[in-house]
């Protein structure tokens, strides 16, 4: 049987967020370190050169992110960087777009 697509990991949800419209929340504890997957596809088609992905469009900005997003060859991949509580919401420092 194939597996069944799902656009978020399990370990997250969408939800309103006090930083910007909506955001990433973890639905259960997570440790440092854990990595959730692709947030961008490396693509010149697009503006800024990649397209997001379902969690790549989700996770605001925060000058003390809990989270990192980083270049892994032609992805851009989320993990976090400190533990995360159950209902926190999932933050990382935008670089790859401009905040102006």
């Amino acid at each position: 049987m194939k597996p069944k697509y799902r656009p978020l990991p399990t370990e997250l949800t969408i939800k309103p967020s006090t930083i910007e419209g909506l955001g990433l929340f973890a639905t259960e504890d997570l440790p440092a370190e854990y990595g959730f997957g692709i947030t961008h596809i490396q693509d010149s088609r697009f503006v800024d050169g990649y397209i997001r992905t379902p969690l790549g469009g989700f996770f605001n900005h925060s000058d003390k992110p809990n989270c990192e997003a980083y270049k892994d060859g032609e992805f851009i991949k989320l993990k976090t960087i400190t533990p995360i509580r159950h209902g926190e919401e999932l933050t990382a420092w935008y670089w790859l777009y401009d905040m102006e």
